[in-house]
């Protein structure tokens, strides 16, 4: 059997050798004067436009032989060929043409340009190969809705961030701030374009006022695309109390106090009164708006203050814990008698919780050491006249205690005769018979 080549063919033994040679030598030189199209001389490379930019096509050969070079449409219609420009497109334009190059450019490339273009090589075999354009489209429109224009703290809204008619479908990512939040994105498709709805739901409070909500666009045909909406956030007042004068130091008796109420919320409060917590307000008490006055402090006046404060959304108020000091006190309080305590649970996520626990221990803290010592003293004495009165008690009942029952005994000679004598006893019992008839 005769043997087979790597493609086929028979293998000539040694004796037939000789009658081949020319054979081959004729091919060979046949092959040289041929052009040839082994599918690696001709070079492009695929093209990602924008709709509405330019997209240029090149066709390169490599080790160019002068062939001819040519530009087909999707459609297969010739766009160039060398130099010359069949297709009746005005937006196809000849950029550089030579024997190792034909390039093209395509202006106010739209969404139907899109497809593969064949650069072919007039060779024998002749080569081709085909480039893809790829138009890409930015979206259209990006805008957010948002359910309630103006917001109430501690709800939760809703915010819609819509990027329509795009190619390919965007990434939406949402900002409050300078901090990213996740939303949750649908995406519908409409032909070719693609429209991308995201959601976010936002519990807001006092501090998300006047924040921007941003809603972001990831696109490869666009850079930076955004479109933002500030919130409107209304919230319950927020309420503080300042001592104007003694400006520091001391309130003592005598001394007047004046205090000043402040109060920010959204909508600006519109109602502000002072009170005295547990008990009427001296009539000495002069208020006027904000202002609270005691001209002359006693030690009536102690007690706690309360200045609340409302709006549209609820109310909130500040204490002010007073303790007048005598005109000889010289202690200075660690911290003023201020305490501010949240009405609801809700107002723990602004931090008035921390305020109203310093001024509550700062209250406590402004209580004088003289107090202190005089109520032990007076727990001391009490217990001492306790105990005097008990030693008193003692004292008087000590002592021998006799009783009725022996009386008579001492004189009897033996036990059973003092039990005869005594009172109470045999004789006694005698005398007390009773006789019937």
């Amino acid at each position: 059997m005769a043997a087979r080549s790597q493609h086929g063919g028979p293998v000539a033994n040694g004796g037939g050798a000789p009658a081949l040679l020319p054979l081959l030598l004729l091919l060979l030189s046949a092959a040289s004067i041929i052009p040839r199209g082994d599918g690696q001389n001709l070079v492009t490379e695929d093209v990602t436009v924008v709709e509405g930019d330019v997209a240029t096509i090149s066709c390169r050969v490599k080790n160019s032989d002068d062939s001819v070079i040519q530009l087909l449409n999707p459609n297969r219609q010739t766009i160039y060929f060398r130099d010359f420009r069949p297709l009746k497109d005005s937006r196809f334009q000849l950029v550089n043409f030579s024997n190792s190059e034909l390039r093209v450019s395509l202006t106010n490339v739209s969404i139907s340009d899109e497809g593969r273009y064949f650069c072919q090589l007039y060779t024998d075999p002749p080569q081709e190969i085909y480039t893809t354009i790829t138009v890409l489209v930015p979206p259209r429109n990006l805008v957010i809705d948002i359910q309630k224009e103006i917001a109430v703290e501690g709800e939760e809204i809703e915010l819609n961030c819509t990027a329509m008619a795009s190619r390919p479908a965007t990434t939406i990512r949402w900002f409050k701030g300078n901090k990213e939040l996740t939303g949750k994105s649908e995406v519908e498709q409409w032909s070719d374009m693609y429209t991308v709805t995201s959601q976010l739901l936002l519990k807001v409070g006092r501090e998300d006022d006047g924040v921007p909500v941003i809603c972001l666009v990831d696109h490869p045909a666009v850079k930076d695309l955004q479109t933002q909406r500030y919130l409107e956030v209304m919230y319950k007042p927020q309420v503080r109390v300042s001592q104007n004068y003694p400006v520091q130091g001391l309130t003592r008796e005598g001394e007047p106090l004046e205090l000043t109420c402040a109060a920010y919320g959204k909508p600006q409060p519109t109602d502000m009164r002072w009170l005295r917590v547990d008990d009427e307000m001296p009539q000495h008490v002069v208020v006027s708006g904000s202002n609270l006055l005691i001209s002359n402090l006693n030690k009536t006046d102690n007690g706690t203050y309360r200045c609340e404060a409302s709006n549209a959304v609820g109310k909130s108020h500040a204490d002010y814990m007073l303790f007048v000091y005598d005109t000889t006190a010289t202690t200075e309080p660690a911290v003023h008698g201020f305490t501010q305590l949240p009405n609801s649970a809700e107002e723990l996520d602004y931090g008035d919780l921390s305020d109203s626990r310093a001024g509550e221990e700062g209250a406590i803290r402004s209580v004088d050491h003289a107090v202190v010592g005089g109520v032990v003293a007076v727990v001391v004495f009490a217990m001492l006249c306790l105990l005097i009165i008990l030693g008193r008690y003692f004292a008087r009942h000590k002592g021998t205690y006799f009783t009725h029952e022996a009386k008579g005994a001492d004189d009897a000679a033996d036990a059973d005769t003092a039990i005869i004598n005594a009172e109470g006893g045999q004789n006694n019992s005698e005398e007390k018979k009773e006789y019937f008839i």
